[in-house]
């Protein structure tokens, strides 16, 4: 592991289901993302810093897999943790908890860092290692 692993914490609502009653295949993609955000953000790399830099987060590739239903008002957990950063890209590593502590889902995120302005990956700043909660060096 190459970094701590990041909690966050939310309850399913009624428009995170789909008709069979459980948290639509899609939902989960927006509650990782959710939970991404979360963690840089607290890490002092939000949106307006983003904006401001013209650098931010990119998302290669993800594998998404489906191990229990969610359902409605369940309070569940979303694990984060950066369990590789090699040159340019990382590996991001996610699960989601259901309400007894079992893995209803996981996800591998491959990301970069990109620069905005010139549109290419770019090496993570330390500011973005910071961000993703790296506390080792590259």
């Amino acid at each position: 592991m190459l970094t701590p692993v990041f909690e966050y914490e939310l309850i399913v609502l009624e428009h995170h289901l789909d008709t069979f009653g459980h948290m639509n295949n899609a939902v989960y993609l927006e509650i990782y993302e959710e939970a991404r955000w979360d963690l840089i953000t607290k890490n002092g790399y939000g949106l307006k810093d983003i904006m401001a830099k013209k650098i931010g987060p990119v998302i290669l590739e993800v594998n998404v897999k489906f191990r229990k239903e969610l359902k409605l008002r369940e309070k569940i957990k979303i694990l984060t943790v950066c369990t590789e950063y090699k040159n340019k890209i990382g590996i991001l590593e996610q699960k989601i908890l259901n309400q007894k502590g079992e893995v209803a889902s996981t996800a591998t995120f491959t990301i970069a860092l990109f620069d905005l302005v010139y549109r290419k990956i770019i090496d993570p700043t330390p500011e973005w290692k910071k961000a993703m909660g790296i506390t080792v060096s590259l």
